[in-house]
C-alpha cells in the first residue's frame, strides 16, 4: 500500500471541514483536486472512507478510525519537521563525559564571535562514539580510540591524568601520586566512555579490584564515598569540582589523547574551522 501524506492531509482536511470545497480552500488547493486525492486514497486503501453528499462530506466509519490514526501519523511527522528545523543551521557537539574541560567556554565563546549565526551547542551522550552512531551529534570529542570505519578523526590536544580520590583518603594531603600508588586500591572504571583501562599497568602491579560505573555522576559519587579511587583526564577536574572530592596528578603515565570524530561520509560544512579552534585552544 502506497499511502501519501498529502492523502493524508485532505482525508482529515475534510473531517474538519465538512466538505470538499471547504478543505480545499483549507489546503489551498481546488475542490477537484481534495475529490481526485481522496477518491486516489481510497482506491489504493480499497474501501470508502467518506459519504458524499450534495452538501457535505462524512466519514464512514471506517473512515473515522482511518482519520485517528491518520492524525497521529500527521503529527509525527510535524514533530519531525520541528526536530530538523530546530537543530537547522547549529552545529551539534557530542561528548560523554567532560566536553572540552577548561577550554569548553574559551571554545564558546570564540566561536559564538567568529560565527553567531551558527550556535555550538554542545550535548552529552554517554556512548563509545559521544552521540555519533546515534544522530545525537554532529562531531564528538572523544578521548578513547574509535576503530568504527564509518567515523574519522583528527587530534586536536592531550590532556594530564589525574587520581580523584575522597577528601578524607590519605592521598589528599599530597601533591601527586603515581601508577604504583594504585596497587591494591579499589578503581572506580566505567567502561563504555571511560579513559582508563587495566592496561595502563604492567599485568600483576595495577589496582586489586575494579569497580563499574556507568556516568560520570556514578563515579563521583563513588569516589566521593571513599569506595573506590578513580583516574580521569584534565577535562574532568575542570569540569566536575565537587565537596568532598579532590584530584591530584598523575606523573607517570601517558597523556590522555583528545580527539574530533565526525561521519566519515558526511563532515559538518564548518568542521575545519571547528577543528582550527580547538586545536589552538589546546596549544
Amino acid at each position: 500500500m502506497n499511502v501519501q501524506l498529502r492523502q493524508l492531509r485532505a482525508l482529515v482536511a475534510v473531517a474538519d471541514e465538512g466538505t470538499f470545497t471547504d478543505a480545499g480552500i483549507a489546503l489551498g488547493v481546488s475542490q477537484a483536486a481534495v475529490s481526485r486525492t481522496i477518491a486516489a486514497l481510497e482506491a489504493e486503501m480499497g474501501v470508502r472512507l467518506v459519504r458524499r453528499t450534495t452538501r457535505q462530506a462524512t466519514p464512514t466509519a471506517l473512515g473515522a478510525r482511518v482519520i485517528a490514526r491518520a492524525r497521529r501519523v500527521l503529527a509525527e511527522v510535524a514533530e519531525l519537521r520541528r526536530l530538523v528545523d530546530e537543530h537547522a543551521g547549529e552545529l551539534r557537539v557530542g561528548y560523554s563525559w567532560s566536553a572540552l574541560g577548561r577550554h569548553t567556554l574559551t571554545v564558546q565563546r570564540r566561536w559564538a564571535a567568529a560565527r553567531p549565526d551558527v550556535p555550538l551547542v554542545f550535548v552529552q551522550s554517554y556512548t563509545p562514539t559521544a552521540g555519533l552512531s546515534d544522530g545525537v551529534a554532529e562531531v564528538a570529542i572523544l578521548r578513547r580510540p574509535v576503530t568504527d570505519n564509518r567515523f574519522a578523526t583528527a587530534l586536536v590536544g592531550t590532556e594530564r591524568r589525574y587520581a580523584a580520590v575522597a577528601a578524607d583518603d590519605a592521598w589528599a594531603r599530597r601533591r601527586f601520586v603515581r601508577l604504583a600508588d594504585f596497587a591494591g586500591r579499589v578503581i572506580g572504571l566505567d567502561p563504555r566512555t571511560g579513559t582508563t583501562t587495566l592496561d595502563l599497568w604492567p599485568p600483576g602491579s595495577g589496582p586489586a579490584q575494579v569497580r563499574e560505573t556507568h556516568s560520570v555522576d556514578d563515579w563521583l559519587m563513588l569516589i566521593a564515598a571513599g569506595q573506590a579511587v578513580g583516574m580521569t583526564s584534565e577535562a574532568t577536574v575542570a569540569q566536575y569540582p565537587r565537596p568532598g572530592l579532590v584530584y591530584r596528578p598523575v606523573r607517570d603515565v601517558e597523556p590522555v589523547t583528545v580527539w574530533l570524530g565526525w561521519w566519515r561520509d558526511d563532515p559538518p560544512a564548518h568542521l575545519p574551522a571547528l577543528l582550527r579552534l580547538v586545536a589552538d585552544a589546546y596549544a
